[in-house]
């Protein structure tokens, strides 16, 4: 993906980085990035209005892929930029960054499949979530 600034994506959001989150040489432990990125899925899945997940089904993740650029560091915090890359039938591949003190720290691309409860099974995406993350595509 192009170099994108945080001003440059359609959500952004942020967390604390806490001194729990450090590892031995004072860094973010690099599992703590995957907390961080889910803080901006939760924005755009969870929190949408209207909501876009069907009843009866969950997002689940098919694919992550993290791409560390630069250690984060305590104190601070983290601001994530979240935005679709593409949408599909009934999964959507989102892209996110994370940054600090303005700086891009890690970058991920995240396939999110809507799945029926029962069946397990990919279940399309409603007309009414296609046109809610149309509006969150990156450009």
């Amino acid at each position: 993906m192009q170099d994108l600034n945080l001003t440059d994506f359609p959500l952004k959001t942020f967390d604390k980085i806490r001194y729990g989150d450090t590892d031995r040489q004072g860094h973010v432990n690099n599992a703590v990035f995957s907390t961080f990125l889910e803080t901006g899925r939760v924005e755009l899945l969870i929190n949408a209005d209207p909501p876009i997940l069907s009843e009866g089904a969950s997002f689940v993740i098919a694919s992550l892929k993290l791409n560390f650029i630069r250690e984060m560091k305590w104190p601070g915090q983290v601001d994530i930029g979240t935005g679709i890359l593409k949408l599909g039938n009934s999964s959507m591949t989102i892209y996110q960054r994370l940054f600090q003190n303005g700086e891009c720290v890690a970058d991920a691309e995240t396939v999110i499949v809507q799945v029926d409860n029962t069946s397990g099974r990919g279940k399309p995406l409603s007309d009414t979530a296609k046109e809610t993350l149309g509006k969150w595509l990156l450009k």
